[in-house]
This record gives structure tokens, C-alpha cells and sequence, in this order.
């Protein structure tokens, strides 16, 4: 009997072995659904139906994730989209799937490189040729990388110059467009993982720091940016505000090598917002009537939201505001705030 018992429980250790392993796992799923589908329930959601028509709004990276889901919502709404995208060929196909889905044909696709001063200008110089008006400009566009360190056109660290540098002289280029057609706005997306690094003033050109930190450190310098623009904006008609869109189930991701990404995408799956989720504070920001003079205030969820001590630092703003200056390379005819 006992020499039975010991054979019956040698052949059914494995068994029991991998259905545990298969409970646990649909255990792990399952609660990963549940706080999936309550994130969705509670995450913040822009209801207001305010229209759009007759205005024009810029909106930088828009091929994929928040921004082509906000440059999809504000096309709804009867905006003149003006998509500004580095993969251009990406953002004529988008814009064709806008104005099929819309029936908005005001709908426009244009080269923009944030990490190139000199496409920058090219953009800015066709954009006040060619507008009228410009009501809104959205800086959607972000860049992340883990560990693989890379350089601009203009040598400046590549996380930097697409996610502050470029914005802050786009800025420059349009603000005189953006105070003609006053009230206007300007909407900064960042994120509350600012929190995870510092903007170093000391070394403004890192080039030598870990990608994946300079990603933190660039949202805590959008913040910065985004309130001393608010404050040199004050009586012009035009305001400046920022936001945190949530996790969101996007493509900044996609550089997180393994096996880091296998853990990564199982998180992002289960907890992360989608981008129609994460695009609701920037819709806000962008068109809400009781906004229309709110100015250098920090969003999540569609409702304001408090900062750190160091991202709410107005001499550090000021500092970061005149290192950003010299570091683009203003030139004599340039607009100046």
C-alpha cells in the first residue's frame, strides 16, 4: 500500500505542479483585467460636446498613440488640424483616415523633426506664411529611449532636443501667430514622471547620462518650461498649460529591450490607460470654454493637479528658461518672451 501510495504521488506532483502554475497565471490575468477595467471607469473623461469649427490647432507627433487620437477627437469637433509629424508619409495616411472617419477635410499633414533646429524653422517659417491663425498648439511629441545614447542634428542629447529643446524653440517661432490670434493656447503634454528625476542645470546637454533617465528629467523641464512661459505670457491673450495624460498603452515604449519589455508589456496591458483615455486632458486643455484663462497649471485626469516643490521652482524655471535660450540658438529676428 505504502509503495502505491508513493508511485500515485510521484505521477500526480507534476500534475498538480502545472495546474497550479495554470491557476496562478489566470489568477495574475484576471486581476490584471480588474484593475484594467477599473482604471477605465475611473480615469478622467472630458464630456463637454464644445466645437471647434473656424479654429486651427497644431498638433506635433500625431502618427500614433495620444496624439493621433487627440488629432482624431479635435477633427470631430470641426478643427483645422495641422498634424506635424517626422514620419510624414505616416501622417498622409492618418489624414486620410481622419477625414474619411470625420467628414473633416480641414485636415493637414506637415514635416516636422523636433530633434533638427533648422526643421524647426522650416516648419515655423511655412506655418506663418501660410496661417492665418493659429488657436492651438499641442506639444504632443515625445521621444524615450532606454539605454542606447544618441545625438541631434544640432548635437544636442536626442531625448532633450525632442522633448524640450525642439518645443521650446518652436514656441518662439509661433508666438507671435499664436498672440494675433488671441485667446489662443498652448498645451504642453508631460507627465507626473518628473517626479522620478531632476533637470540637472549644471549639465543641460547630457549626453552622458542614461537615456532612460533624461526621459524623466525632460517632463520635469516641460513643466518648467510651461510655467515661466506662463508667467512672460501674462495680459497677451495667451496661455500656457500642461498635463499628465496617465500610463498610457502607447509606442514610446517599444525601446525597452528584453527581457526587460516581457514584464513591461504584461504591466502595460493590465494596468496602462489606452491612448483614447490619455488623450482626454490635452481634448480639455485644448477647446474647454471655463479654461480660456487658466494659465501656467499643471492637469491629470482632467482636473488640476498639485507639483513638487523642484518642478514648481520659478528661479529654476527662469534659469532652465535662459540656458534653453542659448542652447537653440536665437537668432537677432527671432520673436522674443
Amino acid at each position: 500500500m505504502i509503495a502505491w501510495q508513493s508511485t500515485y504521488w510521484i505521477w500526480m506532483l507534476p500534475v498538480l505542479m502545472v495546474v497550479g502554475l495554470i491557476a496562478l497565471v489566470a489568477g495574475v490575468f484576471t486581476l490584471l483585467l480588474i484593475i484594467k477595467l477599473y482604471a477605465q471607469y475611473t480615469c478622467g473623461r472630458y464630456k463637454e460636446r464644445t466645437k471647434m469649427d473656424g479654429k486651427t490647432v497644431i498638433i506635433t507627433g500625431c502618427t500614433s498613440g495620444i496624439g493621433k487620437e487627440t488629432a482624431k477627437e479635435l477633427a470631430r469637433r470641426g478643427a483645422r488640424v495641422i498634424m506635424a509629424c517626422r514620419n510624414l508619409e505616416a501622417a498622409e495616411k492618418l489624414k486620410e483616415q481622419i477625414i474619411d472617419a470625420t467628414r473633416n477635410t480641414e485636415i493637414v499633414a506637415k514635416k516636422l523633426d523636433l530633434a533638427s533646429f533648422a526643421s524647426i524653422r522650416a516648419f515655423a517659417e511655412d506655418i506663418n506664411k501660410t496661417e492665418k491663425k493659429l488657436d492651438v498648439l499641442i506639444h504632443n511629441a515625445g521621444y524615450a529611449q532606454t539605454f542606447k545614447k544618441a545625438k541631434s542634428t544640432d548635437d544636442i542629447e536626442l531625448t532633450m532636443a525632442t522633448n524640450h529643446y525642439g518645443p521650446f524653440l518652436l514656441t518662439h517661432l509661433l508666438v507671435d501667430l499664436l498672440k494675433k490670434s488671441a485667446p489662443s493656447r498652448v498645451v504642453v503634454v508631460a507627465s507626473s514622471l518628473y517626479r522620478l528625476a531632476t533637470f540637472d542645470l549644471e549639465n543641460p546637454n547630457p549626453v552622458d547620462v542614461l537615456p532612460a533617465y533624461l526621459y524623466y528629467a525632460s517632463k520635469e523641464a516641460n513643466i518648467l518650461f510651461t510655467r515661466e512661459l506662463a508667467r512672460r505670457l501674462e495680459g497677451t491673450g495667451v496661455t500656457a498649460n500642461c498635463l499628465h495624460p496617465g500610463l498610457i498603452d502607447t509606442g514610446i515604449w517599444r525601446n525597452v529591450p528584453a527581457p526587460l519589455n516581457w514584464g513591461l508589456a504584461l504591466i502595460i496591458k493590465g494596468f496602462f490607460k489606452t491612448p483614447y483615455q490619455g488623450c482626454q486632458t490635452t481634448v480639455m486643455l485644448a477647446i474647454d470654454e471655463k479654461l480660456e484663462k487658466v494659465n501656467g497649471k499643471y492637469f491629470s485626469d482632467c482636473k488640476e493637479s498639485s507639483l513638487s516643490a523642484a518642478a514648481s521652482d520659478p528661479a529654476k524655471a527662469r534659469k532652465l528658461w535662459e540656458i534653453s535660450e542659448n542652447t537653440v540658438k536665437l537668432e537677432e529676428n527671432d520673436p522674443r518672451l
